[in-house]
């Protein structure tokens, strides 16, 4: 198992991650949030060694990690005006876009529907592999069910063989999770509210109403304590968020996991659900 650290001649590090890209197969990197599995988001046999390494299908299609907005442009199908908003606000950071994709590019990364997930992270590690290799598909280090890996060395416990090169830039943050919007329709919709609350998104963007919860507490009725994902924090990819209740017990401690068909907030205008990460 090769797994480098990068404190030691992280240039040279950054060329053999960037030639194991190349070649097709996986790597595992650090960002700013935890550590993910990354493959070349223009191999479709890389993608997909990427969800079976996971566990995963083509329901539940990776985000793509981006070095620059120039980058993200070209992944894009023209990146509206709301996302170069945001994009000046908040990157690089703790917020994914969700954008219509270039119908031109040959990729494959899933039953996307059009679309995209992307995100500059900020991790100088991470940017400066991805100016060498360009646009990267990367999802949480670790297999499904499993809490996504801070360190290099359990992301190495649960992926193993799988991936060939293991970058160790120390501990990751495992901070809150990136906040998630979706700019393929109008008004923008936010699909997970992460590190970045929706007051920050709506004083730059016009952003869809939040849906009306079904049903409300009738006053003095007890705290649901049955263990339901309705209202209870969820783990995913190492962090804490709060379930919208649109997702089943298995699906909300599931980074990528879709959405159950269920009645609450308006159908999804993209295939990335809620739990998009890192």
């Amino acid at each position: 198992m090769d797994i480098r650290d990068c404190a030691d001649n992280l240039s040279g590090v950054l060329d053999s991650a960037a030639l194991v890209v190349s070649q097709g197969r996986l790597l595992v990197m650090p960002t700013d949030t935890v550590y993910g599995v990354g493959a070349d988001a223009f191999n479709p046999a890389a993608v997909a060694n990427l969800l079976a390494a996971k566990g995963r299908g083509r329901d539940m299609p990776p985000p793509v990690l981006v070095a620059s907005e120039q980058m993200a442009e070209a992944l894009a199908d023209g990146l509206p005006e709301e996302a170069h908003t945001l994009i000046s606000a908040f990157w690089p950071g703790a917020l994914t876009i969700v954008v219509t994709a270039q119908p031109a590019l040959a990729w494959d990364l899933g039953d996307t529907q059009g679309t995209v997930a992307l995100r500059m992270p900020d991790s100088d590690i991470a940017r400066q592999l991805l100016e060498r290799t360009g646009p990267l598909a990367v999802s949480s280090a670790n297999t499904t069910g499993n809490p996504a890996a801070i360190t290099a060395a359990g992301a190495a416990d649960m992926l193993g063989e799988s991936v060939s090169l293991y970058l160790d830039g120390g501990p990751a943050p495992g901070q809150v999770a990136s906040t998630i919007v979706d700019l393929t329709g109008h008004p923008a919709r936010i699909l997970r509210e992460g590190a970045i609350d929706r007051d920050q998104i709506a004083a730059l963007i016009e952003l869809e109403p939040e849906p009306e919860s079904d049903s409300e507490s009738e006053p003095g009725a007890a705290p649901d304590t049955a263990g339901g994902p309705g209202d209870e924090a969820e783990e995913v990819a190492g962090t804490q968020v709060q379930s919208t209740g649109a997702v089943d017990a298995e699906s909300a401690a599931d980074p990528f996991s879709a959405p159950a068909e269920e009645a609450g907030p308006p159908p999804s205008r993209t295939a990335y659900p809620e739990h998009t990460e890192p």
